[in-house]
């Protein structure tokens, strides 16, 4: 089959792959029909994951059509439609009955590469690593599909694809951005980053009650397009975003604050963005955490930071004494997405949102590298790529 695959740091290559087969008895394989690339690819090819190796297949965000299933797949049968979630859970672990299923005890064969960087392993993820489990991503014509019967959602035909492809990672993910907040009726959530993630954060926070959201970024065309959600927004190349902030909030600052940029964020400020590029590039530090270290120092005191824009190992610098001293909380994790499918699956078929206001950019799978190429520098106002196989 055809899949997009990682052939060294900023190289992506279409190539030739086995077939995946079934290996356990809770194994689907899914024909693709719609794929994603998503902001958390790039760390992949920028080279800031470790254990990514030549020929792994990308992508964790992909849905389509169940063509096998092993014995012990019961819930699902050839022919049904699913969304597929981007973490991998058995359904039975102590994080699964806690519905934590991006920390799932049971799917990460590999967690003893993860627990010597994290100290615990989280779960196994699609396209993401070795280190979080080897498993070929969904950037391809077909994918295996372990514990099938406890991830992938069906989705009837009446719903195109676009409406429920982010259903497998970033509608879950800005949503619970939101849900971490824990908005109350007349409150402010400021979100950094006008991404894909980001406006879905904002559409979330104003489905749970925010009275309003300000998004800072620094690209008009995708702060355009995150005010279709009815946020207001910041230029952070044109303002001082904690002093803006300020003025917007009667001095008191957000209640809430999501950071949705992550581990290679930029900072207009020559000195702190070459401080942190020098550093990440010696490798004596993976992230760099400009819109962290601003989301903790905006927010309202006793307030909460979000955090769901992804980090892969050690910050520096990082302001414990203002997350201490001011009794703020900071609230983080990738995605539970099985927690959230069934409910925003019914807040899309009820009208309050079409998820597909993300897209940008449609593309055969043929063409995924230039995809990738669109998206991470930000050409042709790039904002969402759906693949297509």
């Amino acid at each position: 089959m055809k899949a997009n695959v990682w052939a060294g740091r900023n190289r992506l290559e279409i190539q030739d792959v086995p077939d995946p087969q079934i290996l356990n008895a809770r194994d689907a394989i899914v024909r693709v029909s719609s794929t994603a690339i998503c902001g958390s690819d790039l760390h992949l090819v920028d080279g800031y994951i470790p254990t990514v190796k030549k020929g792994d297949v990308l992508g964790h965000e992909f849905m389509g059509e169940v063509v096998e299933v092993g014995p012990g797949v019961h819930n699902l049968h050839t022919g049904d439609r699913v969304v597929v979630p981007f973490p991998i859970a058995c359904g039975a672990c102590f994080a699964c009955e806690a519905e934590l299923y991006s920390v799932c005890e049971n799917s990460n064969p590999n967690a003893g590469m993860a627990e010597k960087l994290m100290g615990h392993a989280p779960a196994g993820i699609f396209g993401y690593s070795h280190m979080l489990g080897g498993f070929a991503g969904g950037q391809a014509e077909y994918v295996r599909v372990p514990f099938a019967d406890v991830g992938p959602i069906k989705v009837e035909d009446d719903l195109p694809d676009e409406k429920v492809l982010f259903l497998s990672d970033i509608f879950p993910t800005g949503f619970m951005g939101a849900e971490m907040c824990d908005i109350k009726p007349g409150q402010t959530i400021a979100i950094w980053g006008a991404g894909p993630v980001g406006q879905f954060a904002a559409a979330s926070a104003f489905l749970l009650g925010a009275d309003r959201v300000i998004v800072i970024d620094r690209f008009p065309y995708r702060l355009r397009r995150v005010q279709r959600t009815g946020a207001e927004v910041l230029n952070y190349e044109e303002v001082n975003v904690l002093e803006a902030l300020r003025d917007m909030t009667g001095g008191r600052g957000p209640d809430a604050c999501i950071d949705a940029v992550g581990m290679e964020a930029h900072h207009p400020t020559p000195a702190m963005y070459a401080y942190d590029r020098t550093k990440q590039a010696a490798r004596m530090e993976t992230e760099r955490p400009y819109a962290l270290r601003e989301a903790i120092m905006a927010c309202r005191n006793g307030g909460v930071v979000s955090v769901i824009g992804v980090y892969g190992g050690f910050v520096d610098k990082f302001p414990m004494g203002t997350v201490m001293n001011r009794s703020l909380t900071i609230r983080t994790g990738q995605c539970h997405v099985q927690r959230y499918t069934e409910p925003l699956l019914q807040r899309i078929r009820a009208g309050e949102i079409d998820p597909s206001f993300v897209i940008s950019h449609r593309m055969p799978l043929s063409e995924a590298p230039r995809g990738f190429e669109l998206f991470k520098n930000k050409q042709d106002e790039c904002n969402k790529v759906v693949l297509t196989p």
